[in-house]
Formats: structure tokens, C-alpha cells, sequence
């Protein structure tokens, strides 16, 4: 795998990190998650920033974003009990399929 998909990797994992701790801090009420929410966001724009100097912006956020959302609903599914109805279960995997789509056939994602 090209190191710029195991930056971007890391970046959507700390992405993740940071915004289920979001969730767990109540506000900013509990320092604890608080403090996770500021070091896992740092560590996601660091990985992000590294995934740039192979791949564009455009590209980069859109997988990025993407993935991040798929995954939060997924956690706010399981850690949260937040229930997902069948219309946010296809936009869902609507967007897995453009993250595909990308990959497989954009050009502009192997720069």
C-alpha cells in the first residue's frame, strides 16, 4: 500500500478518534475526552498534511470526510445507540461507492 494511503489512513482513524470523543466530552464539560478531542484532531490534520504532498486537496477531503462520516455514524450506532434509517444506510454506502469510484477510477487520485 503507497505510504500516502496509510498517511491518510491514520488521519481518518485520529478523525474518528477525536469526534467520538466530541461526543464524550458534553460540550467541553469533561477534560478527559476534551483533551483526546485536541490531540486527536491535531494528529488527523498532521496525517492529512502529509497526504497532500501526494494527493490534491479535493481528492484527499473527499475520501477523508467520507470515510470519517461512514465510520462516526457506525460508532454513534454501536457506542451511542443512535439509531440509522435506510435513507442514511444508502447515502451511506452511496458514499463508500464514490470513494470507490475514485480509487479505482480517478486519475486524479494516484498523482
Amino acid at each position: 500500500m503507497p505510504l500516502h494511503y496509510v498517511y491518510l489512513i491514520v488521519a481518518v482513524f485520529f478523525e474518528t478518534v477525536g469526534t467520538t470523543a466530541l461526543q464524550a466530552s458534553q460540550q467541553f464539560t469533561r477534560l478527559g475526552p476534551t483533551l483526546v478531542v485536541i490531540i486527536a484532531y491535531g494528529a488527523a490534520f498532521f496525517f492529512l498534511g502529509l497526504t497532500l504532498k501526494y494527493m490534491p486537496v479535493g481528492i484527499v477531503y473527499a475520501m477523508w470526510s467520507g470515510l470519517g462520516i461512514v465510520l462516526i455514524a457506525l460508532i454513534g450506532f454501536a457506542v451511542f445507540g443512535q439509531r440509522l434509517d435506510f435513507a442514511a444506510l444508502l447515502g451511506m454506502a452511496m458514499i463508500i461507492g464514490g470513494i470507490v469510484v475514485i480509487h479505482l477510477f480517478s486519475k486524479s487520485a494516484h498523482q
